[in-house]
């Protein structure tokens, strides 16, 4: 059988994020010995405040692009020429108000003019590097994705390394090693769209704007859900319960890896599809391919313990009981997915950036309750809720634009309850090792059993899903 195309970019988007964040675990060793605490804490400070104001001064027009990609198809390029210029406008225009106002900037952001100097520029290519990124992924053309990602973490790493070892100011060597590559590789994309789309398009700004100015306070909402649970446990419990709920988290990041990268390779075939109006098919592909994401993910949870162990040791055990409640929340968030990109193919946005505020307060509430009252543990079942929330906010939403009837609702419900459970089991089998060992065995025997008898029925989901 012909390989998907689908498929193919999914394994290549799932194994460069991989290497990207595993460049990262193995440089972090090393700024931690080189940086002082004082420096480290700096960097993250300018690493927060640039994911913050990446969201704000882009405008993430990128976003726009799901729906785009087939009413524009034969101007593509200069569709992607005119965001660029609108972003690269959007910037300017922030650049001088903070500069205008730099004493108010620099003090509640806690940098330097330089530091921030440095931001703008981060901030005038990452814009540019990301519309190509997504435009090619949309065109399943994801060779030269992946080849960025993977040049731009190897040389944000190498030269924020060499910079840091060599010259007297480590914080600047490592400001500028995590800024220059994206500078250089954003500039040759700037150039590219100059010659070859050659004008832009007005008109096109306020078609991307309806879409992607609602989905800002998404981002912004989600920004907070996914962080500010341990900005409140260092607040109420300390630094050593904020340590050991991070790493637990980290382990996460595992299932929310392979969460950005599938949905980096549906959502495009799901906006190909509602282009056709193939919702039947969209349907019958959409049940499977949920129920076998969340059979992968829950898997990976049985040998988290495992991996906390590698990364932390002995000392960070405890925070095994993270684990099962944020693997929960990160299957919910890619349930919920599946919903905003129909949200977003449709240009009906409003109602998620909504959403995704009501989810937020709903999590800072719940942090502070019971956090308080039961521990820096607590943090990771109200993140869930937050999730899940989410999700059975985005089905009423979808619902509400006329497509209640695309994907199987009871389907995914029956997924959610399923997966809830799983977590209450795997939480019970933490405490034997034996067991847990038992159990997992069983549970990949089911999958591999489950893959052989079914392999026509996968092989057709996985063909369909390939051919246009």
């Amino acid at each position: 059988m012909k390989v998907s195309k689908v498929i193919s970019s999914g394994i290549w988007y799932t194994l460069s994020n991989f290497l990207v964040k595993g460049i990262g675990f193995l440089t972090t060793p090393i700024f931690t010995r080189y940086l002082t605490k004082a420096e480290f804490g700096d960097f993250s400070n300018f690493a927060t405040w640039t994911s913050i104001f990446a969201i704000i001064v882009s405008l993430n027009l990128e976003s726009s692009l799901i729906r785009a990609r087939f009413e524009f198809e034969d101007d593509l390029d200069v569709y992607n020429l005119s965001m660029i210029l609108l972003s690269t406008l959007s910037t300017t225009v922030w650049y001088i108000m903070v500069s205008v106002f730099s004493g108010f900037f620099q003090s509640v952001l806690s940098m330097g003019k330089n530091y921030i100097d440095a931001m703008f520029i981060y901030l005038l290519v990452y814009p540019v590097i990301n519309i190509f990124q997504t435009s090619e992924r949309f065109r399943y053309k994801y060779k030269w994705t992946v080849a960025i990602s993977v040049a731009l973490a190897l040389s944000t790493s190498a030269i924020s390394v060499i910079l840091v070892l060599v010259m007297k100011n480590s914080l600047h060597g490592r400001i500028i090693g995590y800024v220059l590559p994206y500078a250089i590789i954003g500039s040759v994309i700037y150039i590219y769209y100059l010659l070859r789309a050659k004008k832009i398009t007005i008109k096109y700004w306020k078609y991307a704007l309806d879409i992607a100015l609602p989905f800002i306070p998404h981002l912004l909402s989600m920004l907070i859900l996914g962080s500010m649970d341990r900005v409140m446990i260092k607040q109420i419990c300390g630094a050593e319960e904020t340590a050991l709920y991070s790493l637990a988290y980290t382990c996460g990041t595992i299932i929310s890896l392979l969460v950005s990268s599938i949905n980096n390779a549906f959502s495009p075939w799901l906006g190909e599809q509602l282009s056709k109006s193939n919702y039947k098919k969209i349907r019958q592909i959409s049940s499977p391919y949920a129920v076998i994401f969340s059979f992968i993910a829950c898997g990976i949870v049985l040998l988290t313990p495992e991996i906390l162990f590698i990364l932390g040791g002995n000392s960070y055990m405890e925070a095994k009981w993270v684990i099962p409640p944020v693997a929960a929340g990160c299957i919910m968030q890619f349930l919920y997915c599946m919903y905003v990109n129909v949200e977003q193919y449709e240009k009906k946005t409003r109602g998620m950036a909504l959403a995704s505020i009501m989810a937020a307060l709903l999590n800072l509430v719940l942090n502070y309750i019971f956090i308080n009252k039961y521990g820096y543990i607590a943090a990771a079942y109200t993140t869930y809720i937050g999730y899940l929330f989410l999700l059975l906010m985005h089905m009423y939403l979808v619902k509400r634009i006329g497509m209640k009837n695309l994907y199987n609702n009871k389907i995914i419900l029956g997924v959610v309850i399923a997966v809830s459970a799983f977590m209450i089991v795997v939480n019970f089998l933490f405490y034997n090792n034996v067991l847990r060992y038992l159990f997992g065995s069983a549970y990949f025997i089911v999958i591999i059993f489950i893959v052989i008898k079914h392999k026509n029925f996968i092989k057709n989901v996985l063909g369909d899903i390939g051919y246009e």
